[in-house]
């Protein structure tokens, strides 16, 4: 067993590790391709750093591809990403024909790796019409989607399901975000990995110096939402919450965040975020670099209620990141949040500033009550959101798609 694979039997158990194994070893070899819009920012990112990690363990020839493209495509695609997600959008004329002709180019730059892959994963909006420039490939195309495809512009969903279409399967985070379609679909949740930087365990005395760092007061509750300046996100929203909740007691709020390469809306949000904020010296709005990850870890930690109050949600592995280390949740009542927060379990869901400050007034006053929805959560996600399950699931599809609808997995 290799020392990674060792690492996480202390949290998962020695089963879960051997089950891994046995689903991977009639696999092993196998070329996996894995094609996102970009390597930094978001949550696709995060997890398709540490899946291929893992298994590259497990004796799978794991590849992580981004596509190359310019600042024109990316606002085209941020458009095409809140369409889906039911914003309407007003796209250029000639959109789709701009959308087609960069992925072409990025299909003759990558043709060798895809075209004899035996499984390729393409994730969300920006690669998808990939497939169609590959009518002799050797391997089966899967369309992963990580938004909220619930109730998308009809119109964009028209152009863009002809392409969905010719995949062999696709993979959504909840049931109800999938829509009707002709090929085999697969719910499959995000997930964690406990070993990572932002979610291993950290001593006092880091907490302490990124409580100095940041000059955040000891014995002053802590508000902490950490996510992509994004207006699906609401960080004006959690704003309003705080200012809301201040009336009646002090407390402090950390937004945390930062952009990436393929959503060109961030400063535009994080310009309005800090109008909003009136220079509260209270109200901390932290721009943070990629490699960031040990940060946002201790903040989660320092915090006494972690927010995520999204407007839209695919899944909100920040919401997985605070549960994990005991934090209870206000988050948004949408999307993959709804399937992590459990109302009066592990936190409570909102629909409004108003309601957000109502339950985080609740909070700070329950504190025993809060205690046990961070130790609830914690063990929800041990059950249901670790990376090792999440591989599993991508194994058990694997296996599943690559030998054929009567290919039986037969486990010890």
């Amino acid at each position: 067993m290799t020392h990674l694979l060792s690492d996480y039997i202390p949290i998962v158990g020695e089963d879960v590790i051997n089950q891994l194994k046995q689903l991977s070893c009639p696999l092993s070899g196998k070329s996996i391709v894995h094609i996102n819009s970009t390597r930094v920012g978001g949550g696709v990112a995060e997890i398709l750093e540490n899946m291929l990690m893992l298994m590259k363990e497990l004796g799978l020839e794991s590849h992580w591809e981004v596509i190359d493209a310019g600042e024109n495509f990316f606002k085209i695609t941020k458009k095409l990403h809140n369409s889906l997600q039911g914003w309407e959008q007003e796209l250029p004329e000639d959109w789709y024909q701009t959308y087609l002709e960069v992925n072409q180019a990025n299909a003759e730059r990558l043709k060798d790796l895809l075209e004899n892959a035996d499984m390729v994963f393409i994730h969300d909006p920006q690669p998808l019409p990939l497939i169609q420039f590959f009518p002799n490939r050797k391997g089966k195309w899967v369309w992963r989607c990580h938004i909220d495809l619930s109730r998308p512009v009809r119109s964009v969903w028209k152009n863009l399901k002809g392409l969905i279409s010719q995949y062999d399967a696709s993979i959504f985070s909840l049931l109800s975000f999938a829509q009707p379609l002709e090929q085999p679909m697969y719910i499959i949740p995000p997930s964690i990995d406990p070993l990572s930087e932002k979610n291993i365990p950290l001593a006092d005395e880091e907490l302490e110096r990124s409580r100095q760092r940041f000059g955040l007061k000891t014995g002053v509750p802590l508000l902490v939402q950490v996510s992509r300046f994004d207006r699906f996100k609401d960080p004006l929203g959690v704003v309003k919450a705080y200012q809301l909740v201040k009336k009646y007691r002090p407390v402090q709020l950390v937004l945390a965040g930062g952009g990436a390469t393929d959503d060109p809306e961030a400063e535009q949000v994080l310009e309005e975020l800090k109008a909003d904020s009136q220079n509260d010296p209270d109200i901390h709005i932290l721009d943070l670099a990629p490699e960031s990850d040990r940060t946002i870890n201790a903040l989660q930690r320092l915090a006494d209620i972690v927010l995520q109050k999204s407007l839209k949600e695919g899944f909100g592995l920040t919401v997985t990141e605070a549960l994990w280390k005991g934090k209870p949740v206000i988050g948004g009542n949408v999307g993959g949040i709804k399937l992590q927060v459990i109302n009066y379990h592990t936190g409570f869901l909102v629909d409004s500033p108003e309601g957000a400050a109502l339950r985080i007034r609740y909070l700070l006053n329950e504190k025993a009550l809060a205690k046990e929805m961070g130790r609830k959560g914690q063990k929800f996600v041990k059950e249901n959101f670790l990376i090792t399950r999440h591989v599993r699931d991508y194994l058990t599809l694997i296996a599943g798609l690559i030998k054929g609808g009567g290919c039986r997995l037969q486990l010890d």
